[in-house]
């Protein structure tokens, strides 16, 4: 076990932040655009979107996580465990997202075909390159104080990503194809694909694990298994990670269906026209003309920066009052944000607007303690058991967040197709029956605010509170200092 210095340098956070920056750009892109892309770009009905994403998401959450968790624990090179996954899956991932999202000439049939197959590879490659990734922040350093500042890069990295994605990446789309979807997202893929693969080999050469386990901490997977399931934390942030993802998956890719299709545009670009108006006063016409594209990442935007000041926040609550209280108490007050939007009408744009950025604050302190608690769940695992095992608990979430992400996903199509919305496919125009409106007004509030509160009622099972924060680190760094 490395016993050496455990404090980590600005470049080598950035350095490591830069990774989550690049597979944001993938996953924020799924989040935000595959429903929309299945129904309104590439053609498939609703009911098919929803059936390609859930199943896929199912056997990649199920079959892809486990596997490569297992095999990254036992993966022995000169550059560590985790590090050369992210060397090796750099490009292969940044081809595999541009795939994914591009739109050849098939059969309805091929087209089924052909999502369903580079969806699949594109998410064993997120997962191959992700998965480690995220375990490297539970060997990069021993000391949770470090480790709640470096989920805090990583997460401002993470907004970065997610503001591009969520804000200009429409607009970008609309323009860069002049009003031709498909172009336009293929262009904006390949270049998405150029940056992030950069971002990843820079992850690599800035980083480094210093938390290695001794000879005696090596275990068979059986082992692993068994540890797994009788870790309840473990057992408890699995459950969290799904519904926290069904949530984000289901809110984030409603709201281009909300703007579309429920929000009242002259009360929108009333209400944007100002801000639009001084962007173009200096020359910087990032939205385009389209009030509804506009809104859309605008609206999106005040949320990402709000989230940015709530993790400036977060390491400094979580280490003054443990991960778990500040994780509860900031999940459940930017739920009630969501609830809220129920109420709206259509031409209540500025109170949507502040419900967004008060949600995005309280949403953002919590957003990097949930890895920093996973990465936490590891060391719970090595001080109870003495083996330390920290890509499968790391795979183990990931499988949550794949779940929650293909249910979340799944469900916006099933439910927008429920309520009788018609697919469209290139620079088709078609008006959507009434009902269309109140399924996307559920869908941005109610339906998404449902496994936010299950996620709330399942931490106050959570026994790792600040005093065992502390009581683990301490126990675990005088194990390493003997060892």
């Amino acid at each position: 076990m490395d016993t050496g210095n455990q404090k980590i340098s600005v470049v080598e956070k950035i350095g490591y932040s830069l990774g989550d920056l690049a597979a944001n750009l993938v996953f924020q892109t799924l989040v935000t655009y595959l429903a929309y892309f299945y129904t309104d770009i590439y053609g498939l009905k609703a009911e098919d979107a929803s059936i390609i994403t859930l199943i896929v998401g199912l056997i990649a959450g199920f079959g892809f996580n486990p596997i490569i968790g297992a095999v990254a624990d036992r993966t022995h090179s000169k550059w560590g465990k985790f590090r050369p996954w992210i060397l090796f899956t750099a490009v292969p991932l940044g081809v595999a997202a541009l795939l994914a999202f591009s739109t050849p000439d098939f059969s309805y049939k091929g087209k089924m075909i052909y999502a369903a197959i580079t969806y699949s590879i594109l998410l064993l490659l997120y997962a191959s390159n992700n998965l480690p990734y995220s375990a490297l922040s539970g060997v990069i350093t021993g000391d949770m104080g470090e480790r709640n500042s470096i989920s805090s890069y990583r997460f401002v990295a993470v907004m970065f990503a997610q503001f591009f994605v969520q804000v200009f990446m429409l607009p970008i789309i609309l323009s860069v194809g002049n009003g031709d979807k498909a172009l336009g997202i293929e262009t904006v893929m390949t270049w998405l694909a150029v940056i992030g693969t950069l971002m990843l080999l820079i992850t690599f050469f800035t980083t480094k694990e210093r938390v290695v386990p001794t000879s005696e901490q090596e275990s068979s997977l059986k082992e692993d298994l068994k540890d797994l399931l009788q870790n309840k934390p473990w057992i408890i942030m699995l459950t969290v990670t799904t519904f926290i993802f069904i949530t984000l998956a289901m809110k984030g890719g409603s709201y281009v269906y909300y703007f579309n299709n429920y929000v009242d545009e002259a009360s929108l670009k009333e209400f944007i026209s100002p801000i639009t108006h001084f962007f173009n006063s200096i020359g910087m016409n990032f939205f385009g003309e389209d009030p509804k594209s506009a809104g859309f990442g605008l609206f999106n935007a005040g949320g990402i920066i709000m989230m940015i000041i709530g993790i400036t926040f977060s390491k400094r609550f979580a280490d003054k009052y443990g991960k778990r209280d500040v994780f509860l108490a900031s999940l459940f007050i930017s739920t009630v944000f969501v609830v809220l939007f129920v109420f709206y009408p259509p031409k209540s744009v500025g109170i949507m607007f502040s419900s967004q950025i008060l949600h995005g604050f309280f949403y953002g302190i919590s957003t990097p303690i949930l890895w920093a608690m996973i990465a936490d769940v590891a060391d719970y695992s090595e001080w109870k058991n003495n083996r330390r095992a920290t890509a499968i608990i790391f795979s183990a979430m990931m499988v949550g967040l794949k779940v929650g992400l293909s249910v979340g996903s799944a469900l916006v199509a099933s439910i927008i197709g429920h309520y009788g919305y018609i697919s469209a496919s290139g620079t088709q125009n078609i008006i959507q029956p009434a009902s269309v409106a109140t399924g996307a007004k559920l869908l941005v509030s109610i339906f998404p605010a449902i496994p936010f509160l299950i996620s709330c009622g399942l931490l106050f099972f959570y026994k790792i509170d600040k005093k065992m924060e502390v009581k683990i680190e301490k126990e675990l760094a005088e194990r390493r200092k003997n060892n």
